[in-house]
């Protein structure tokens, strides 16, 4: 009996503290935490003006604001990493403490604080200030950390080593072509066996060599993302002027070399030899360091020129197009669409099969150049089996594509190229049988 009295005792206990937790907790206001401390109280991320880490291999940076931008001041005067700079000012700003290991620690080698792995020290508001990083935690989610004038040992987020343990390079400015995207209005890109040129013509781009022809937007756009974006792997060499130094980085004769301009001004980049795996070469022109940048830009900037030109023949769609109109052996057929009907308008007035038109809209707009040629001689382009016009965007734009046959070739030109693009005969077979169908 007395087990029993006593196990109802303990639950009793127990259901009387469920309760008063529960009384409790009901009483706390939504979202009430316990707060953690900040390490660096009163710090604001904006307000830091000058960092100076010493990294975990004992490289020590110093960056410092100047203005509205961060330039690193020592081992070397360069331009700073924007974006690392602002993960540490940010993280700085918002550091807390995860928990107190040691109030009171007296060997801190256990730590990895004697000496600190990883020192950070930062000026904000006219105040110095110093972190001190130690090794991870047994379970890895933790760093050690310490105030230089506090013998107490914290915790702060592991995923901080990545954003404080930074080298010089690290800290850096690895952009490798200084360029202003929305403002670029034209593109060169030379290497052993073209030139490729394109230029902006409004909104468009157009290459005006090796042929005048529209350009690829996606592709020219996403080249000079590449240039702007691509940072650098790693400095070769800090200054080099010399052609005969510049030789064996292949960089006195360049594979590749590229020009973007935006109005007056103009920015190059050359290309050079094969460096460490998966790297090349390079060199702004207008700075004389040579760095190492990835492989795969190299390889984007060599593609061939039709790589970069539109491959559809048309920029017209089925879904905005208003007006057809087709010149085959002599007769003209015209369709126009009134709202969502279309009817032949050519040679005689009827309704046409709006089924039909679309399967025909569909097998015009669908074709694709599968290459280029540069001369019309040779594709019977000179005497085409057939022309087409489309009108779209309510009537405010036209494009005219002729088509022809040569041999089991099929060949197919803008109004306004000079050159023309190969196409699968059996794209021609399929604008052809559709056109059949609507007589």
């Amino acid at each position: 009996m007395r087990g029993v009295r006593s196990f109802l005792v303990l639950l009793a206990v127990a259901l009387g503290l469920g309760a008063y937790l529960y009384f409790i907790e009901a009483r706390r206001e939504p979202g009430e935490q316990k707060k953690q401390e900040k390490v660096f109280s009163g710090v604001q991320a904006e307000k830091i003006d000058q960092v100076t880490i010493k990294s975990e291999k004992g490289e020590t940076t110093t960056a410092q604001k100047q203005g509205n931008t961060w330039q690193l001041t020592k081992p070397e005067a360069v331009p700073a990493d924007e974006t690392e700079l602002s993960g540490i000012t940010s993280n700085l700003a918002s550091l807390e403490v995860q928990r107190v290991v040691d109030e009171q620690a007296t060997d801190l080698k256990q730590y990895g604080l004697e000496p600190p792995r990883i020192d950070v020290t930062f000026a904000s508001g006219g105040r110095q200030l110093r972190l001190l990083l130690g090794q991870k935690t047994p379970t890895g989610s933790d760093l050690y950390a310490r105030l230089p004038d506090k013998p107490r040992v914290f915790l702060v987020p592991s995923y901080l080593d990545t954003t404080f343990n930074k080298s010089t390079f690290d800290l850096r400015d690895k952009t490798i072509l200084k360029i202003d995207h929305d403002k670029t209005d034209r593109l060169e890109i030379e290497t052993s066996d073209r030139t490729l040129k394109v230029a902006k013509q409004g909104a468009d781009w157009r290459m005006t060599s090796p042929a005048d022809a529209r350009a690829d937007f996606g592709a020219i756009e996403g080249i000079l993302g590449r240039l702007n974006t691509t940072p650098m792997k790693a400095v070769t060499a800090a200054a080099v002027s010399d052609p005969n130094e510049l030789k064996q980085y292949g960089l006195d004769k360049p594979d590749i070399t590229v020009r973007v301009g935006a109005g007056s001004a103009q920015a190059g980049l050359a290309i050079g030899k094969t460096a460490a795996e998966g790297t090349v070469y390079a060199r702004d022109l207008s700075r004389p360091m040579v760095f190492t940048v990835e492989k795969a830009l190299a390889d984007e900037l060599k593609k061939p020129a039709d790589d970069f030109r539109v491959k559809d023949l048309f920029d017209a769609r089925s879904f905005n197009t208003t007006r057809i109109e087709i010149a085959r052996s002599g007769q003209n057929l015209a369709f126009e669409k009134d709202k969502e009907t279309w009817k032949q308008v050519a040679p005689a007035p009827k309704t046409a099969d709006a089924a039909k038109v679309e399967t025909l809209l569909t097998a015009l707009t669908n074709s694709r150049a599968t290459g280029f040629v540069d001369k019309i001689a040779g594709t019977g382009l000179d005497n085409p089996e057939l022309t087409v016009t489309l009108k779209y965007e309510g009537g405010q734009r036209q494009e005219k594509v002729a088509f022809a046959r040569k041999g089991t070739d099929a060949y197919a030109r803008r109004e306004g190229d000079a050159s023309a693009a190969k196409i699968d005969a059996a794209t021609l077979d399929a604008i052809v049988k559709s056109i059949d169908a609507l007589k």
